[in-house]
């Protein structure tokens, strides 16, 4: 590697955040490596049980929270972040009508995880063009990388008690990526936690997730129950998801934070296809084409046509009773899918339970 003392790294930091604007990042920060606090939490949090099926917490094994081990000479991080709220009325709305489906907001729109990696990508180029080559790697939820605690070392904000990170000016409603990098950058300073003594997520959470502060159990949270949980919802927590079938943003809606949220100025993340009007009637209709047409580019689509009909249909037993409801299960009773198809049964079994 070729000597670095020609650079002046504190004004390469100032023109980084400049550039980061100019390709639509709302906030940058720079932090080191140093997560050995994350690292007790994250291992606590594991040994708990807490992260159910999503066995990619624990498969890289340091690799998560020593970057320097996930790229080597990985010296300082760039952690961004971009705004991704809807201009619209309060989506709360949604969620007091149950023939209704809610879907969380950050994925009505265009897939973030591509559009943010482009752009941290051409981050990386006018930084090379500025420095000559350097070693960086970008990420966006992409990878073993501990987002959160990244961005709270680099300033971005502090992590709630609903796990999420907060920032006194935007609330949470954003993306977050990284850029990883072997340039010795002047780090940020990290900025209070203002939580107090508010529990408003802990109150509000329909399934009670978060058991602690600052502690989820993704077993019991309805965005790991509707994106990562493959098989069966729990019986027992299958009314608590209401008309929710894709995500929830429940703490977030309550969050005092977030009241100086402002709508995104990305146009990409404006809601594609209706979905932030759909029904719940109108998406069960959709054939396999049809899901996969209208969820393209979105990160819906990874959750499969099958988990799509199985989260719908748990929605459908938590509607009012409806003749046209129960014709809609009973025409997709025989779904290929047993755990559909289970899910299906369960729902006709609400709908038939609440009598006329």
């Amino acid at each position: 590697m070729e000597p670095r003392q020609h650079i002046d790294f504190n004004g390469l930091a100032q023109r980084i955040r400049q550039w980061g604007a100019a390709l639509g990042f709302q906030q940058i920060g720079i932090a080191d490596t140093d997560l050995r606090t994350a690292e007790r939490y994250l291992n606590r949090w594991l040994a708990q049980g807490y992260h159910g099926e999503m066995d990619f917490m624990h498969r890289h094994g340091s690799k998560r929270t020593r970057p320097a081990e996930m790229v080597s000479g990985t010296l300082r991080v760039i952690s961004v972040r971009m705004d991704y709220l809807p201009d619209e009325p309060d989506p709360r709305a949604i969620l007091d009508d149950p023939a209704r489906a809610f879907v969380s907001r950050y994925a009505l729109g265009r897939d973030y995880h591509k559009l943010m990696r482009n752009r941290l990508q051409g981050l990386a180029k006018k930084i090379e063009a500025e420095v000559g080559p350097f070693g960086y790697r970008a990420f966006v939820d992409s990878a073993p990388v501990m987002e959160k605690a990244l961005a709270e070392k680099a300033g971005l904000g502090w992590i709630g008690k609903h796990s999420n990170l907060l920032n006194r000016d935007a609330g949470s409603w954003f993306f977050l990526g990284e850029l990883y990098t072997d340039l010795a950058l002047p780090v940020d300073a990290e900025v209070e936690g203002h939580c107090g003594t508010c529990q408003a997520c802990i109150d509000c959470c329909p399934t009670r997730a978060i058991v602690a502060p600052y502690q989820v159990d993704a077993r019991r949270c309805i965005s790991y129950l509707t994106i990562e949980l493959k098989g069966a919802i729990p019986e027992d927590l299958r009314p608590m998801l209401g008309n929710r079938i894709y995500g929830c943003d429940d703490c977030q809606q309550v969050c005092p934070w977030n009241r100086f949220a402002t709508p995104t100025p990305e146009q990409d993340f404006v809601p594609r296809h209706g979905l932030d009007k759909a029904t719940l009637l109108e998406l069960f209709s959709w054939t396999e084409d049809e899901f996969l047409s209208r969820t393209e580019g979105t990160a819906i689509r990874r959750i499969g046509y099958a988990r799509w009909l199985r989260n719908i249909a748990v929605a459908l037993g938590n509607a009012n009773r409806d003749p046209a409801i129960l014709r809609a299960l009973r025409d997709r009773a025989g779904f290929a899918n047993p755990v559909v198809c289970e899910h299906i049964s369960w729902a006709i079994e609400q709908q038939q339970g609440r009598g006329s």
